[in-house]
């Protein structure tokens, strides 16, 4: 699994474990964590491959390949802020990251899972999305480099089962959140649950009046197994997500009352090309997949919440001495790329 230390990722690694499947994570850490997947250490049937899927496979893993069954692809930075630090390596990671993790479907014979995203949808003219609906994308856009990104990863995926070469399935992911998110994460939810906690003001962009459907990640995991398992495959890409549309500004309502914030409410203008409206059409999910979320909103924040006053109290580990170096240089590194 590529992106196995990611927010989604390491809860799919658990999943997976959990049915008794052996996992190959790969993550190259530019905004996966390792903090996500350390109860995974030491678990005979874990193994963890540190590299960045932009470049070759590493041949350890190219070696396993006779025995791997199903490669998944969660490799991306999800959140704007990562994905906007570096847009030519967002690109790249769709296109070229998609196209070795293919090439080692091919290999092995597997079957091929793309998490891509709702984001292909852009800012929508049809409400709500069906996976029909061919999207309106600004293709010259700050967040071009995902959106079109994903698309042209989701036109990889296809063309290689048209030709006959992997057998491949399409997740179309709307907003998910749950623990293991990141503080810096960007989106609304982390970003409301982490400044009503700080007591700091919480950011409304726009007049919040904007729209989005929140899937817990549990949820949103179990679709992803049952896609997976699915036989035969779908005809096409498959929506994901939860499908009771929020205001922004109803979200913060309900943070602020689960956290007792006491918290202003400050105005920002709203970023270029965000979506004004978003909610799954999933009539497709519930007829292949026999899914739809099970999670509500309450019970999903509250754990949501749980996890962030938990990263609150957390304190990263001081590197050994001789890891010193290294751990300077890795920080610097991103630094230079901007990813810091």
């Amino acid at each position: 699994m590529a992106g196995g230390a990611g927010f989604l990722g390491s809860h799919l690694c658990d999943a997976l474990l959990a049915d008794g499947a052996q996992v190959l994570c790969v993550d190259s850490f530019l905004t996966g964590r390792r903090r996500n997947i350390a109860h995974l250490e030491g678990n005979p049937r874990f193994e963890l491959f540190e590299c960045d899927v932009c470049d070759p496979m590493p041949v350890a893993l190219q070696r396993r390949a006779g025995r791997i069954d199903a490669v998944l692809n969660l490799a991306c930075a999800a959140s704007p802020p990562h994905y906007q630090a570096d847009p030519e390596h967002t690109l790249m990671t769709c296109v070229l990251g998609t196209r070795n993790l293919l090439r080692l479907a091919e290999m092995a014979g597997a079957r091929f899972l793309l998490a891509s995203t709702s984001e292909v949808y852009g800012d929508p003219q049809v409400h709500p999305q069906t996976e029909e609906y061919r999207g309106c994308v600004n293709p010259i856009g700050p967040r071009a480099c995902y959106d079109e990104g994903k698309r042209a990863a989701e036109t990889l995926a296809f063309d290689y089962l048209r030709a006959g070469r992997v057998e491949t399935r399409v997740a179309r992911i709307f907003n998910t959140y749950g623990p293991r998110m990141r503080a810096d994460d960007g989106r609304v939810v982390s970003n409301v649950v982490t400044q009503a906690l700080a007591g700091q003001d919480i950011t409304i962009y726009g007049d919040g009046s904007q729209t989005r459907s929140f899937c817990y990640v549990d949820d949103l995991v179990a679709g992803l197994l049952r896609l997976l398992a699915l036989d035969p495959r779908p005809p096409g890409p498959v929506n994901l997500g939860n499908p009771e549309e929020l205001r922004v500004t109803e979200l913060v309502d309900r943070v602020v009352l689960l956290t007792r914030s006491r918290s202003a409410v400050v105005r920002r203008p709203l970023p270029v090309d965000d979506p004004q409206r978003r909610r799954p059409d999933i009539t497709l999910a519930k007829r292949l997949l026999g899914w739809q979320p099970r999670t509500g909103l309450a019970a999903g924040l509250k754990a949501t919440i749980s996890w962030f006053e938990q990263e609150a109290r957390w304190v990263p580990p001081v590197p050994a001495a001789n890891d010193d170096g290294r751990h300077a240089a890795l920080l610097l590194g991103a630094a230079r790329r901007g990813r810091a």
